[in-house]
């Protein structure tokens, strides 16, 4: 049928039907039978626009519930919880007439300094992945779409639209793009959208190995690529590389461009064909899905949002202030106390159903909170009279709760920001506090990892992150223990900005952005390089206190093909109903160098009662143990040792296990006269020939290649072949015999 269609289909309709019809709609061709859908900014909420629209979240939206973004989401480490949010879009995007929602957001948290962090998951592309599937699922089951972006390396605000990400290809793929195969592979988006940068000098628009090679026949995506807005720089060029559609409109003037190229034999009508074939396959598949109930429940929808910001919120520090009690008497300080962060800005920003907050919520609960301002909720403003009305506030209560975090404008889609403080005005009064009240807490809202020069003077610390529109009902929960604090850290909370891994190399010169550290970002460089942190990847504190015991393996051996079960059991041992996150990290124990220390491959989330066990199960196969080689172009893991790592952190490893692996495949080694010594020595074929020749050119002894004096094993190792002329007086025929042996020795 669609073939049909694209048939009886002009050339300037198919070239139109690749570029929007205006901010928002697909172009229609009606007398084909062809609709227009219309797509909408996501992906924790629809912000769908009527009347004038724009992409940075400026004119207003319809009213929709706004869940947890994915700063708070991704802490949850929990794919039910994102597929119920997701099944929830999935609903309002029907209800809205909405055939496709933009997002998942799967870009890496490569720097805390990213303005969007707060619309992306976690540092690690595994956790990225599993939760950016699991939502997509949600939502497409509802037979709607969704855009998996921004497609790719797209880690910056600062100069987005026009600097090229330098990035080796082993990095790239490891970390940034691991996320995108594992949202394509295992949950199929409709669509994905390509970003606006550069990669490796060559836009995102443009890119055929990202968009063709990668995507399509690597991965096997089998919906359309569109540009973000405005993304596309050459439309002719993006086509071929296998960008299908151009948002927004271009006003005809990019379907000109391709009506034209095509004419002059310098664009296939046959990819346009195929171009159009793609766009037509998503829009159909969205206007015949039956669609008979068309209205959702929208305090339902908000119950969800509650549950999730409860689920999401990360009990950082607890030296028994927390849970309170509804009888104490609670200072509550703070603008955000009253109007609370719980979105970022920008083409994200939901016109929320409603809001709730802390201060109403636990008055009508607590008579005995009393409520103090402290410092203004949007910008960085101290009043002298504010802080001593706080500081007594304080000084005259059981415990104080100061409600602080950063202002929309430092968690924003198009800037970056400039330091990972708090506004000063914050730092100074949660001080000033801390000296007059032992019982003080603080609860932060924040799209991304803030310095807390105060950490070690207050009792407690509940991260909220950015929760959504139920923020006010979870935050009063989990001050009381209505609820109990189950969240993880998705990123880790470094001391200060200058131990960050890409500290020296973010946002770049405007031109480029070298990504110099390479795979160690998060919690792979910290624990790399022995840095201390504020708060470790996967930390998170609850009311109760869980065991870990029994650890088992199915084998202790396996091979390419074949996988692996490992199992623990895990024991509520506290007084309190929780839910506990278990961590699975591999380790290489190869030798292999240039891996980290250990690598996230797996989480679960158990709930438990009071003495309650339950066991919790995790699969490993042979990507779960692989770094992506360059040298073969593809993922790789070397025969040896891996260790099996179940943690509460990244820094609270509970329960160990090792295993041996044994690939099938060898990573090709090549012999020339650049050939080091000492890798000829490592390689179990070569090695005899190799000590032989060796032993024979030093007079029946290696001399120095054999020593066992390190010092000269160290340097003699790494000469190459030819270094054998002046040493050994190798002659060129004995060269290229030696080199012709060791070959042969190979295959």
């Amino acid at each position: 049928m669609i073939k049909d269609l694209i048939k009886q289909m002009t050339l300037e309709e198919k070239a139109g039907l690749c570029s929007g019809a205006d901010f928002w709609h697909t172009k229609a061709v009606e007398r084909l039978g062809i609709p227009a859908v219309m797509v909408t900014d996501g992906p924790h909420g629809l912000r769908k626009q009527e009347g004038e629209a724009d992409h940075l979240g400026l004119n207003q939206s319809v009213a929709a519930v706004c869940f947890s973004p994915a700063c708070a989401s991704a802490s949850s480490f929990d794919e039910n919880l994102l597929y119920r949010m997701g099944s929830a879009l999935g609903e309002e995007c029907r209800s809205e007439n909405i055939a496709i929602l933009l997002g998942p957001a799967v870009n890496i948290k490569r720097s805390p300094l990213c303005g969007r962090n707060f619309e992306y998951f976690s540092e690690d592309p595994y956790l990225t992945g599993k939760l950016s599937s699991a939502q997509i699922k949600g939502i497409q089951e509802w037979e709607v779409g969704t855009s998996l972006k921004h497609y790719a390396v797209n880690n910056q605000e600062t100069y987005r639209m026009t600097c090229s990400s330098e990035v080796d290809e082993r990095t790239l793929r490891e970390i940034y793009l691991s996320g995108f195969e594992m949202a394509v592979r295992e949950a199929k988006p409709w669509t994905v959208m390509s970003s606006y940068n550069k990669i490796n000098g060559e836009y995102a628009s443009e890119n055929k190995k990202l968009l063709t090679d990668i995507l399509r026949e690597e991965w096997g995506f089998e919906g359309f690529v569109m540009s973000d807005w405005g993304a596309v720089n050459d439309r002719v060029k993006s086509l071929e590389a296998g960008l299908e559609l151009e948002m927004p409109s271009s006003n005809g003037i990019r379907d000109e461009q391709i009506v034209k190229a095509v004419r002059e034999g310098k664009l296939s009508e046959e990819l346009l064909d195929l171009a159009v074939e793609r766009i037509l396959k998503v829009i159909f598949k969205y206007s015949k899905a039956d669609a008979t109930d068309t209205h959702y429940d929208r305090e339902e929808h908000h119950k969800i949002a509650t549950d999730m910001a409860k689920e999401c919120a990360v009990l950082l520090k607890n030296e028994g202030a927390l849970p309170l009690s509804r009888q104490t008497k609670v200072a509550y300080i703070g603008a955000f106390a009253k109007i609370p962060r719980y979105q970022g800005g920008g083409s994200s920003h939901i016109h929320a159903s409603r809001v709730t907050n802390a201060l109403d919520i636990g008055k009508d609960k607590n008579p005995n909170i009393i409520y103090a301002e402290g410092f203004p909720h949007d910008k960085d403003m101290e009043d002298q009279s504010l802080f001593e009305e706080a500081v007594k506030a304080a000084s005259e209560a059981d415990a104080a709760v100061i409600f602080a975090g950063l202002p929309e404008s430092f968690d924003s889609e198009g800037i970056d920001r400039k330091h990972m403080r708090l506004p000063e005005c914050q730092n100074r009064l949660i001080e000033q506090i801390a000296g007059v009240q032992k019982n003080t807490i603080v609860v932060l809202h924040n799209g991304s990892a803030v310095e807390m020069p105060w950490a070690d003077k207050v009792n407690a610390i509940l991260e909220m992150f950015l929760a959504g529109q139920g923020v006010g009902e979870a935050t009063d929960a989990l001050l009381y223990a209505d609820a109990n604090p189950c969240g993880r850290l998705a990123e880790t909370f470094p001391l200060r900005l200058e131990d960050t891994p890409s500290y020296l190399n973010f946002p770049g010169d405007g031109k480029k952005v070298v990504y110099a550290e390479g795979i160690y970002i998060g919690y792979r460089y910290y624990e790399a390089k022995k840095i201390p942190v504020l708060f470790p990847f996967g930390h998170g504190l609850s009311y109760t206190e869980f065991s870990y015991h029994d650890i088992q393996v199915t084998r202790g051996n396996f091979t390419e093909g074949e996988s692996i079960t490992v199992t623990a059991q895990i024991t509520n041992s506290g007084k309190m109903v929780g839910k506990e996150v278990v961590q699975l990290y591999v380790g290489d124990r190869t030798g292999t160098p240039g891996r980290p220390v250990k690598e996230l491959k797996g989480f679960a989330k158990v709930e438990l009662k009071p003495e309650e066990t339950k066991p919790v199960t995790f699969e490993i196969d042979a990507r779960s143990l692989s770094w992506y080689n360059e040298e073969i172009g593809d993922w790789y893991a070397a025969g040896g040792t891996y260790e099996l790592l179940l943690a509460h952190s990244s820094a609270d490893i509970r329960l160990s296990e090792k295993v041996e692996f044994t690939p099938v495949r060898e990573i090709p080694f090549r012999v020339d006269e650049n050939t080091t010594i000492g890798s000829l020595l490592k390689n179990p074929k070569t090695a005899p020939i190799m000590s032989m020749m060796l032993s024979k050119s030093n007079g029946g002894n290696a001399s120095g290649f054999g020593s066992s004096n390190e010092m000269l094993k160290e340097m003699t190792g790494g000469l190459p072949l030819r270094a054998l002329f002046g040493f050994s007086k190798i002659t060129e025929d004995q060269m290229k015999e030696l080199i012709y042996v060791l070959k042969e020795q190979l295959k």
